[in-house]
């Protein structure tokens, strides 16, 4: 659920400057449409390199909900800096447009693809093909929701002024991050409890000592019977980001 939330208001984002970028930098830049249009074609480039690097920050990790609160906690200076500073001058905003897609769009493409995988492939759902489906229509339902009022919002608010505009993607920003950040609250508490903390560190422990004494093993040897051994409860559910 908390995904789901996230999803909806960083789409919320992401979708908002799709729509009405370019309408923005003409007005408050007054570049000719032409030029406002291929300007804002650099916020969905900061979207790939936001994708590509939140990915590899997630799979480094291991991750997936710490990497979209720390991306979802500078995205919302950025867009205020963005408001008041960004179009000063063309570098300025060339700079910021890749900068705002990173940020926006990182967390975003990570939610839709590598979270969807994780939960609709998590031990709990004991190898139910479907909902890998089920869970990825979910999220990206709940998204969509937001794809479509973050645009009907601008419109509304861009008639008393693009400062309203912002503040209202920063306050859908700052949602987004909340709910990730109840979601490694709730890691953390699962982590500190009486009988998950030992099998994960003992988990942990055992993975890095198999992968040092196999480095070129699948890593499947020598963690079992270590576990078997200290018989710490059973494996670990609802842990995965």
């Amino acid at each position: 659920m908390e995904f789901s939330l996230c999803l909806l208001f960083a789409k919320l984002v992401s979708y908002t400057f799709l729509y009405w970028l370019p309408l923005y930098i003409s007005n408050v830049a007054h570049f000719d449409p032409k030029k406002a249009g291929d300007m804002s074609t650099l916020f969905d480039a900061g979207g790939i390199i936001g994708g590509i690097v939140a990915g590899a920050i997630s799979d480094y990790t291991g991750g997936r909900a710490i990497t979209c609160a720390v991306m979802l906690i500078l995205t919302a200076p950025m867009l205020f800096i963005y408001n008041q500073f960004g179009q000063t001058d063309i570098s300025t905003t060339i700079i910021m447009l890749i900068v705002c897609g990173i940020l926006v769009n990182g967390p975003y493409s990570l939610i839709t693809t590598a979270v969807s995988a994780d939960l609709g492939t998590h031990e709990s759902l004991h190898g139910n093909s479907k909902a890998l489906s089920t869970v990825t229509a979910i999220i990206d339902g709940s998204g969509s929701i937001g794809a479509a009022l973050g645009p009907t919002l601008a419109s509304v608010l861009s008639s008393k002024g693009w400062n309203y505009v912002f503040y209202m993607l920063i306050a859908a920003d700052l949602l987004a991050c909340l709910r990730i950040v109840l979601i490694n609250v709730n890691k953390y508490r699962f982590l500190v409890s009486s009988s998950s903390w030992p099998v994960w560190c003992t988990k942990r422990l055992n993975s890095s000592a198999d992968v040092s004494a196999n480095p070129g093993g699948n890593g499947s040897g020598s963690t079992q019977e270590p576990m078997e051994k200290i018989g710490w409860g059973a494996n670990i559910t609802g842990f995965q980001d």
